[in-house]
């Protein structure tokens, strides 16, 4: 484990060991920091898309086409945010081969709109497998300089470049043959870690993966900040529908620094101490994450029916943000709340999760789920989480 720095080689590299797990003061580094704003491209063409097909009633198709594009921008951003908090140097290859992979977030961005109009995913999947082959070269450079973890190395650069050229071939399939193959290959994804792990942990850091995933979530809800102010807009350009418009946007303001609020309550740390823990934490999050931005699509799609714009009719309309909410409230409870909190906080938050997914059936929905999200978040307040019973650091790898 480096404790100090590594003086640089002739080629000005630094030796890409592992960072110690118990480093003071980590935190996301600006390279990180930049790494998130090209996904919030791809999320908020996502939403969007999301949006629209509920619009025009294309619900179902809609709904599929967003959970498998999301799947290929959440599983490279978790993917590149766990191998950084183990491996991070910051050197001029390190932030080469990770721009590269921003740019295969932008190309796949930029084919979101063929898989929801023509469910074409060329674009997709050819962007993809770039960003995947860019950590492909990271994880190689690990083996090579970190001898603890050479093993583990090897193993996640094979099974990763196994994957990616399984999802080229899968290009010279017929539509219905991708479809079949595409849940094959998204457990395949998720295969690698646990078998990669097992060789022997890489060395994470509870405190700054934790910040990680934090700043994503707050990046999918500020594309619901940007529903309510769409809202707003709406409504100074259709004077009829100027009341609904404005309590929408008031009541989405609320839902989402509820939704903020129930996040961060929980010590996210203490989740992701052993792999097993982790590996939920993570993989728990792709529902969490996935909800947060199809909250801000839901609320879109309330706003099209508010103005008339839209083929879905209340009340199913609303289940376009109350689901959401509801995934989104379940999840966190059950990857972050419940080891952490007394029994009140156990039985009001998943209740009232479940009980915002009935809203809808409700004459005023929104105004309901607002009040419930309030009632948790009262609840959040009068009970703190408990005490940590042990402080033992997550089991690490030693250079």
């Amino acid at each position: 484990m480096t404790a100090t720095p590594t003086p640089l080689t002739r080629s000005r590299l630094v030796p890409m060991r592992p960072r110690d797990p118990n480093e003071p003061g980590r935190s996301a580094s600006t390279l990180e920091l930049f790494f998130d704003l090209v996904f919030v491209v791809a999320v908020s063409i996502a939403s969007v898309r999301l949006a629209e097909a509920m619009t025009e009633g294309h619900v179902t198709d809609g709904v599929i086409d967003y959970l498998i594009v999301f799947f290929g921008i959440w599983w490279a951003w978790m993917n590149f945010t766990w191998f950084a908090t183990s491996f991070d140097t910051d050197d001029w290859l390190y932030r080469l081969l990770t721009i590269i992979q921003m740019g295969g977030v932008l190309v796949l961005a930029a084919g979101i709109g063929l898989v929801f109009e023509e469910h074409n995913f060329t674009v997709v999947i050819i962007a993809y497998v770039v960003m995947r082959f860019a950590l492909v070269a990271q994880w190689v450079r690990a083996s090579w300089s970190s001898p603890s973890a050479r093993s583990t190395c090897r193993l996640y650069a094979i099974g990763v470049s196994i994957v990616q050229l399984l999802w080229l071939l899968t290009l010279l399939l017929p539509g219905s043959g991708f479809f079949i193959a595409l849940p094959i290959l998204i457990l395949a994804e998720v295969a690698v870690p646990v078998i990669a792990e097992r060789a022997g942990l890489t060395p994470w850091h509870p405190h700054h993966i934790t910040e990680r995933y934090g700043l994503f979530t707050l990046i999918l809800l500020g594309e619901s900040l940007l529903a309510s102010a769409n809202a707003i807009i709406e409504a100074i350009q259709d004077s009829d529908a100027l009341g609904p418009l404005i309590a929408m946007a008031v009541l989405t303001l609320i839902a989402t620094a509820a939704l903020w609020w129930i996040y961060f309550w929980p010590p996210h740390h203490r989740s992701i101490r052993g792999l097993r823990n982790s590996l939920a934490y993570g993989y728990g999050h792709y529902f969490i994450f996935a909800a947060a931005g199809a909250f801000s699509a839901g609320i879109e799609a309330e706003i099209a029916v508010i103005t008339d714009h839209s083929k879905l009719e209340p009340p199913f309309a609303s289940f376009a943000y109350t689901i959401p909410i509801a995934v989104f409230i379940l999840g966190v409870w059950a990857i972050a709340i419940r080891p952490n909190a007394d029994r009140v906080v156990n039985i009001v938050v998943p209740l009232g999760g479940l009980r915002v997914l009935i809203d809808p059936l409700i004459p005023v929905p929104f105004a309901l789920t607002s009040v419930i999200l309030i009632g948790i978040v009262v609840v959040l307040v009068w009970r703190p989480p408990l005490p940590d019973p042990d402080d033992e650091p997550a089991e690490v790898l030693v250079d």
